[in-house]
């Protein structure tokens, strides 16, 4: 469990009649995205009357409802209500475990990177491996996590021109952010291993394995353990920790 410090300078600004932007400008980036998640949770929990979504984003809270039903104002104060209690209530947080076969193949532009950052591809791999990672929020596809915490070093910028197909499973840097493609898509991140977890399955419920909060952790495998369980068709689920 883990307490949360929303910034009590919760800002708002209109989308559409109907959606707004709850914004955190006077903190870091980072805080701003914890807020905006707790908020998200705790909405989540105390469910008000006409709110029909709250989507965390990078810095920002997205909320749509019915103006029909609940006053944009009423909710605002509302908001601002349940920013005080996710101020100092713990709130739980999920840990995955997720083996990765880091470089050759499956991670085509592991010795490159590497490279140009001066170190082998074994200790790009292995400081890849060692951060902790939270998944800030989901874009992009279904289920793909942006996930914060990627040191500094590995920050790695989008290619010039994206790639047609990118395979499910490929663990990819994209600047400041680090993810795992759910589905077999174009992309422009730069690709240095695979897993095999299933980070999206449209018959699950919730169909995305990752929700913004949770922590994640990656676990180095071997490129043939990898083979043997694409081979086997088999989707490798991720390990929850205590």
């Amino acid at each position: 469990m883990e307490a949360t410090r929303p910034s009590r300078l919760m800002k708002t600004r209109d989308v559409s009649e109907s959606s707004f932007l709850a914004e955190f400008p006077d903190v870091s980036a980072e805080e701003a995205n914890r807020s905006a998640v707790a908020l998200a949770d705790r909405l989540a929990r105390k469910p008000v009357s006409g709110l029909l979504d709250a989507i965390p984003g990078a810095t920002t809270l997205f909320l749509l409802f019915d103006p029909h039903v609940v006053d944009r104002e009423k909710l605002v104060r509302r908001l601002r209500r349940l920013s005080e209690e996710a101020r100092t209530t713990p709130r739980e947080t999920r840990r995955f475990r997720i083996p990765v076969a880091y470089g050759g193949e499956f991670g085509p532009d592991l010795t490159l990177l590497a490279g140009e950052r001066g170190i082998s591809a074994g200790e790009l791999a292995r400081r890849h491996a060692l951060a902790d990672y939270t998944v800030a929020f989901l874009g992009f596809s279904p289920g793909f996590a942006y996930l914060s915490g990627l040191p500094p070093e590995l920050f790695a910028a989008r290619r010039e021109t994206p790639r047609t197909r990118v395979p499910a499973g490929s663990v990819a840097i994209g600047g400041s952010w680090t993810a795992i493609y759910p589905a077999e898509t174009p992309g422009g991140w730069t690709l240095i291993g695979r897993s095999a977890v299933r980070l999206f399955d449209p018959a699950a419920h919730p169909p995305a394995l990752l929700r913004p909060g949770d922590r994640v952790f990656f676990q180095p495998m071997t490129e043939g353990d990898l083979r043997a369980r694409i081979a086997e068709s088999r989707n490798e689920p991720a390990r929850t920790l205590p």
